[in-house]
């Protein structure tokens, strides 16, 4: 099926161009959400004469977009989750966990702005990106952790915590405490 694409599809095309797209993906994808019309001589003939228009619609929309990049890119949100000792969470965290931790600090983003590569599974520090518009994208940091002090931890080590880094910690806190001396029970102690 052709049709006219009516915004910058990525991995399709550009705004205005007549593209050969499969049926399902024309009528359950590209046509409902008004992304593209048929190509037929009358739909030609109305893009022409809405073409400066729509571009305008467009450019206004990308503004708009980098006026949110601006403040999003490079943020890097906390999500609190309860997971087991090896890491794994109890569920996942998934790209309406990210919309909304974001509309919490004042970012309108909707879920389906958020892409995620693959599900968030394990705690630790992943790179999600934002596609505020089709031609505009902003990186965030999303730290999955089971409490603040941990995501603190884990920003400042840059990667998750290991069961290897929490034994490490706690050996170093136990040194670093100032305890008293350790004497064998079976010593006798010398008299004052």
């Amino acid at each position: 099926m052709d049709v006219i694409l009516l915004q910058r599809i990525e991995k399709l095309g550009q705004m205005g161009d007549v593209v050969k797209v499969r049926p399902g993906f024309a009528r359950n994808f590209l046509l409902p959400q008004e992304k593209a019309l048929r190509a037929t001589k009358d739909n030609l003939a109305y893009f022409e004469t809405q073409k400066v228009k729509l571009e305008a619609v467009n450019l206004k929309q990308k503004q708009e977009a980098e006026a949110v990049k601006e403040r999003a890119q490079g943020k890097a949100i906390v999500i609190i989750r309860q997971a087991g000792e090896s890491g794994q969470l109890y569920g996942s965290v998934s790209a309406r966990d990210i919309a909304d931790q974001l509309g919490d600090d004042d970012l309108k983003v909707g879920r389906n702005q958020v892409v995620i590569d693959r599900p968030i599974k394990t705690l630790g520090i992943f790179p999600v990106q934002l596609q505020l518009h089709p031609e505009v994208y902003a990186d965030i940091t999303v730290n999955v952790a089971r409490s603040q002090d941990e995501a603190d931890q884990q920003t400042s080590r840059g990667r998750a915590l290991t069961r290897a880094d929490l034994e490490e910690d706690v050996e170093n806190e136990a040194m670093a405490a100032p305890g008293e001396p350790q004497t064998d029970e079976g010593a006798e102690q010398p008299s004052a």
